[in-house]
């Protein structure tokens, strides 16, 4: 059984802060991948200012990492497509 899912069993907070899914949100015991999994906190959208305070940046770092993520995808698209 992986952490996030041992912690979120037994309703423990995730005391790992070293993690790279470590959060500072105890109602998600932690962790950024139960936030994500969590049907509660999937019912409303996250807004970029959500995000940036889950992670503790700004909503324009959010935007910059949104942007950076977004534009890898389509490169990683394009030269599928073009392979294929």
């Amino acid at each position: 059984m992986k952490c996030f899912e041992y912690n979120k069993k037994n309703k423990l907070p995730c005391q790992k802060n070293k993690c790279r899914y470590w959060v500072d949100n105890n109602c998600a015991q932690n962790c950024c991948i139960n936030i994500v999994r969590d049907d509660n906190f999937n019912e409303d959208k996250f807004t970029l200012q959500d995000i940036g305070d889950l992670f503790k940046v700004t909503r324009m770092r959010i935007c910059q990492i949104e942007k950076t993520a977004i534009n890898k995808i389509k490169s990683k698209f394009l030269q599928d497509t073009k392979k294929g």
